[in-house]
């Protein structure tokens, strides 16, 4: 990776950090937490320097795919030129609606998932903003949460560390957004 490429966490990286399937190293899951699609490369290896993690600890998280840098702009661009020169692939077969059905996995999108997606973002972002390194521990619990009632559930602790870092004001504003963002 180049130190100016910015990774973000895959699907399978974000389900590590609630299962702890892979049991990673306190190191290698410490910089997997800090990968959040805002720092660079060059500022996680800073950050990894603190940490005591392994040099390479980037490297291994992307062979594990838990992380991966998003396409440039300009290689996606190829990728759809060279994905239109190609002949048109068969249609997709025609339903079966005689086959049983089969039950909607828990976790299926729905329109409450752009409202996870939009206050996740938001708790993470003010977590790095205003908290930086005193809100480590929040952030590991914003990481567990699966859906908006747990992130909800996180409020109180929010407004207690933003009233600590800046002001009671400032807590009770971002609170008002957060739960502004949960009722969307």
């Amino acid at each position: 990776m180049r130190d100016d490429e910015v990774p973000n966490k895959t699907d399978a990286g974000r389900d590590e950090i609630t299962s702890r399937a892979l049991k990673l190293p306190n190191g290698l899951r410490s910089i997997l937490l800090m990968v959040d699609g805002q720092r660079t490369v060059a500022q996680l290896r800073g950050v990894m320097a603190g940490l005591k993690s392994p040099d390479d600890a980037l490297q291994q998280l992307e062979a594990l795919k838990l992380i991966a840098v998003p396409q440039s702009l300009a290689a996606a661009a190829a990728a759809t030129i060279r994905d239109s020169a190609r002949p048109p692939t068969p249609a997709a077969p025609a339903p079966d609606y005689n086959a049983p059905a089969v039950a909607a996995p828990a976790a299926t999108p729905s329109a409450g998932a752009s409202g996870y997606s939009a206050l996740y973002t938001l708790m993470s972002d003010t977590v790095r903003e205003h908290l930086g390194l005193r809100g480590y521990f929040l952030q590991l619990k914003v990481e567990r949460c699966t859906d908006v009632g747990e992130l909800m559930a996180l409020l109180p602790d929010f407004s207690t560390a933003l009233g600590k870092a800046r002001d009671s004001a400032f807590a009770a504003e971002m609170e008002s957004r957060f739960r502004m963002l949960a009722q969307a």
